[in-house]
Order: structure tokens, then C-alpha cells, then sequence
């Protein structure tokens, strides 16, 4: 039997080796292995018992002298010595000896001069099939020249760490090892922890190429190829707004910017499935298909019709699948220089400009901040909105200090001239918790378009005190009193009030986390008076 090397990982005696098989034999295997059930749309369907999100409390990287100096160490990048990982790594092979094992070599990164090799080692067929969609998929030819991987990782759910014995927190585990280019999943059968471990690591790996990585979605112009990338937490509007039909899609969530342009570090996508439909997200609805893998959609079992209107496993279900179920998608995922960089955020203050242009400096401090901000749900007692900041945007992935990142965004500004813009999609005329509604679609699809097509060149901008941050008077598409936030207020000093809480909580939360950040940039940050 052919082993492909696993001995290589300690991995001895499997029961059988799988590699590179095709979404047919891997949803075959799944469901002869109970992973998962068929759906009518011909989608495995999944579910991932105890952990249906990430666990960031399980997240280790292995400290070693030759990465020490380079983490950001502390509550999201945590250290574990090397002999634990390898004791809990020899347990994990152990554990994996006389099993069925699912392989997959691919790649990561659409541009040639960047791609890593990634080899996935899969206990789980359902897992296997979800990382072949996620990654970019070799060829024939390319998988008969692979040889050896840059990157392995062993994803083995149904070993449970020990927290006691083997130094963790609980019986997940997701440690990487820089130094020795392997990852480690355990005790977590949800299978975005494969996907943005491989994240993770391209994040430490292109920055050391000189290549900034980005956990944004990107999109350029059929035509022309004029290229723009989109940065924004969840609920802002990522997907919404880079899945424009009018632009053919590069990637919906992992990019680098390198001197030459953006390219998709994944070949598919991870969408979530809470309230989709057809009328709002055709693309994603559409891409449940066959090949598809679904996490923790309750399905009727008699029509094998999936309910995504169902959170009672998770509001956090999802779908992943390969980018080229997008109809209009850029293959390979490679585009120009950004033209134009968006900032995405959904205010539920109510007191953003809806659209605002940002200096090199203000787009360093709001991309090291990376702010948004929720209704308060439904905790008894409160009833404001709660702010949410996510360092770079994707704070859990990114193992360097944030100005290490903020200085390579601020050098291509300068040295490619890109626009960045912060774009409110949340709360106008009043906040979320005063009955305030949500800026409408088209207005904010608008408001990107003038800020793609170069529309706002020619338009007056006024100057926001408060924010420290330059809007437009007027937009194609939208009525001049909509781009201003404070006259949307019928109370303007319960606008005053609101704005200047928020921009206090800005200014606390960057004095908190970057006491180091320089000063031109902290001074490019909200004003509260």
C-alpha cells in the first residue's frame, strides 16, 4: 500500500491512504463512514458536535529561538514549549496508526512566485473534502511533480487532549510550529480551524517575503482589471458588497499585496448559511451544490431541505466550497494593484459617516484598529451597542506585531497611490438602539462605485472634527443629506454626545493595545472633545 510518505509524521500502519481523491469518492467515503448525510441539492451535510466555531483559547504557537523575537505574544498568540507539542504530537500519530487517513496536497497562494505547498492529513473524509474545496486544487501534472509539502497539517477531531497532561487549555488543540512547518488540529471537528490555520501560517511566512497579507475579500474590473479589496468584520458586508455582479470576484476572505498585484491565497470559499437566500446571496445560495460541504444547517429529513433561517445549533453555520461554483470569479485569483482600498465597518452608534476618505496615517490607525460594533442582543440590562475591535481586521490569525503589518500598508500607499475609504454600512440618523434603520444597500453599493470609479475626484469633501476623517458632500445615487451623519440627527446634541463616546472608546482601546504605535498615526485617530 502506498503510504505517500506518512511515515515521515510517525503515522505507521494505516488501514488505508487516500490521496487527492475527487468530491464524488470523498462524499462517497463520508457517508460510508457516517460523517455526514446527503442533501437535496446533492451538498454533504455535517455536523461538528461540541466546537461549531473557532476556539481561540486553543491556540498555541510553538516558541522556539527562531521565531521568538517575531510573535506578537500574549492573549491571542499564545507560546507552548516544543517538548509539549512534541509529546502531544506523538500522541496524536499514535492515535492515528491503524486508521483510514484522507491526504490532500495543494496549494496556497494563486501567484506563482508565492505559492507554499500545503499538505492536509485528514482522519475525516467530510474534513478532507472541505480543504479540497478551500485550497487551490493541483493539476494532474502538477500532483505527479508535487513532491515534498512546505507545510503539513494533521487534523485528527476524534483525539482529545488531556489540558492536565499535556499543557493546553481543553481537549482541543491548535498549535503551530513555525520553525518546523507543521500544524496540529486536535479535539475540534470544525473544519474552519484547517482553513485558517493555513491562514495563519501564510500570514508569518509572505510578511517575510515582503508581501502584506490581507483578511479581506478583493474584486476587480472585467475590463480593465483595475483591482480593490474590501476589509471588514463579520456583519459589515464583506461578502454582500465584493460579490458584485458587475466585477468578476479574485476571493472572498485570505489575499496578499505583493509588488505586482492581489492574489487569493485560497481557491474556494467559507461562507456562512444563517438567513441565506436566493433573492439576497444568489452566489453563495447557488453554490450548495454537490461537492459542497454544510456545517450545522438543520435539514428536514424527509425532504433533505436545508433551513438556514435555523440557528439552534449555530448562528454560525457554514458552507465551503470551490471558488469556481462563483460564476463570475477571476481564475487564477490574481489582480492589479489595488486602485482603491475599502475599510468596512456597521456602526450601530449611528454616528460614522456613511462614506469617508482617509489619509496614508488615518488608514494605518483604522486598519490596525479594525472596528465595528453590534447590538447589545438581548443580556438583560443592556442596551447600547457594543464596539468591537479586531486588530488588521482579523486580529485571532495575525502572529506579528500589528505595526509590522501597518507599516507595509502604509509603504504601498505610498508607493502605489491607493485611495482608502471607511465605509459605514451600519446605522444612520440615530443608533440601533433608538429604532434607527440600517443604511440601504443601494445607497452604500453606490457610495463604492463613486469610490471605485473615481467619482469622488471631482467632489467637495467637509472636514469631521470628532472622527478626524474628510466625507463627500454629494454622491451619484444617494441624497447629499445622507453623507452627512450629524445632520441625519434630529437631535444634534444627542449626535454630539454619541460621537464623542465613540471616538473615546477608539482612543482607549489604541492607548490600550499599541502604547508603541507611533505618534503620526495615533494623531490620525478620532478626536474626543
Amino acid at each position: 500500500m502506498e503510504t505517500y510518505g506518512l511515515e515521515k509524521l510517525g503515522i505507521l500502519n494505516p488501514s488505508a491512504v487516500h490521496r487527492n481523491l475527487g468530491p464524488a469518492q470523498l462524499t462517497e467515503a463520508a457517508l460510508r463512514r457516517g460523517e455526514g448525510t446527503l442533501t437535496n441539492t446533492g451538498a454533504l451535510l455535517v455536523t461538528t458536535g461540541k466546537y461549531t466555531g473557532r476556539s481561540p483559547d486553543d491556540k498555541f504557537i510553538v516558541d522556539t529561538p527562531a521565531v521568538h523575537d517575531d510573535i506578537a505574544w500574549g492573549s491571542v498568540n499564545r507560546p507552548i514549549s516544543k517538548e509539549r507539542f512534541t509529546a502531544l504530537l506523538n500522541k496524536v500519530t499514535a492515535y492515528l496508526q491503524g486508521r483510514e487517513i484522507f491526504l490532500f496536497d495543494g496549494f496556497a497562494g494563486a501567484d506563482p512566485k508565492y505559492t507554499k505547498k500545503f499538505r492536509i492529513v485528514n482522519e475525516l473524509a467530510s474534513q478532507n473534502l472541505f480543504i479540497r474545496d478551500l485550497l487551490i486544487r493541483p493539476t494532474a501534472e502538477e500532483l505527479e511533480n508535487y513532491g515534498e509539502a512546505d507545510y503539513t497539517v494533521i487534523a485528527a477531531p476524534g483525539f482529545k487532549a488531556d489540558p492536565e497532561r499535556d499543557g493546553v487549555h481543553s481537549e482541543a488543540a491548535i498549535i503551530i510550529d513555525y520553525e518546523a512547518h507543521l500544524i496540529l488540529i486536535c479535539g475540534s471537528q470544525y473544519a474552519g480551524e484547517i482553513k485558517k490555520s493555513v491562514f495563519s501560517t501564510m500570514n508569518y511566512v509572505l510578511t517575510k517575503e515582503g508581501i502584506l497579507p490581507m483578511h479581506c475579500s478583493a474584486n476587480m474590473d472585467p475590463v480593465t482589471g483595475e483591482t480593490a479589496v474590501f476589509f471588514g468584520l463579520s456583519g459589515t458586508g464583506k461578502t454582500t458588497l465584493s460579490a458584485d455582479p458587475a466585477r468578476r470576484l479574485i476571493g472572498d476572505d485570505e489575499h496578499g499585496w505583493s509588488a505586482d498585484g492581489v492574489f487569493n491565497i485560497e481557491g474556494g470559499c467559507y461562507a456562512k448559511c444563517i438567513n441565506l437566500s436566493k433573492e439576497h446571496e444568489p452566489d453563495i445560495y447557488n453554490a450548495i451544490k454537490f461537492g459542497s460541504l454544510v456545517e450545522n444547517v438543520i435539514m428536514n429529513p424527509e425532504t433533505r431541505e436545508l433551513d438556514f433561517n435555523d440557528g439552534s445549533l449555530t448562528e454560525n453555520t457554514r458552507v465551503g466550497y470551490p471558488i469556481d461554483y462563483i460564476s463570475n470569479a477571476a481564475i487564477p485569483g490574481i489582480g492589479s494593484i489595488p486602485k482603491v482600498v475599502i475599510f468596512l465597518t456597521a456602526d450601530a452608534f449611528g454616528v460614522l459617516p456613511p462614506i469617508s476618505r482617509l489619509s496614508r496615517d488615518a488608514a494605518m490607525y483604522h486598519f490596525v484598529t479594525g472596528f465595528t460594533s453590534k447590538l447589545a442582543g438581548t443580556e438583560r440590562g443592556i442596551t447600547e451597542p457594543k464596539p468591537t475591535f479586531s486588530t488588521l481586521f482579523g486580529e485571532p490569525f495575525m502572529p506579528m506585531d500589528p505595526s509590522v503589518y501597518a507599516e507595509m500598508l502604509g509603504k504601498k500607499l505610498d508607493e502605489f497611490g491607493t485611495k482608502v475609504y471607511l465605509v459605514n454600512t451600519g446605522w444612520a440618523g440615530g443608533s440601533a438602539a433608538s429604532g434607527a434603520k440600517r443604511m440601504k444597500l443601494p445607497y452604500t453599493r453606490a457610495m463604492v462605485t463613486a469610490a471605485l470609479n473615481g467619482s469622488f475626484d471631482a467632489v467637495e469633501f467637509k472636514h469631521h472634527d470628532v472622527f478626524n476623517v474628510d466625507y463627500p458632500t454629494s454622491c451619484p445615487g444617494v441624497p447629499d443629506e445622507m453623507l452627512d451623519a450629524r445632520g441625519m440627527w434630529a437631535d444634534k446634541d444627542a449626535y454630539d454626545a454619541q460621537a464623542n463616546k465613540l471616538a473615546a472608546m477608539f482612543q482607549a482601546n489604541f492607548a490600550k493595545k499599541y502604547p508603541n504605535m507611533p505618534a503620526n498615526i495615533v494623531e490620525a485617530g478620532p478626536k474626543a472633545k
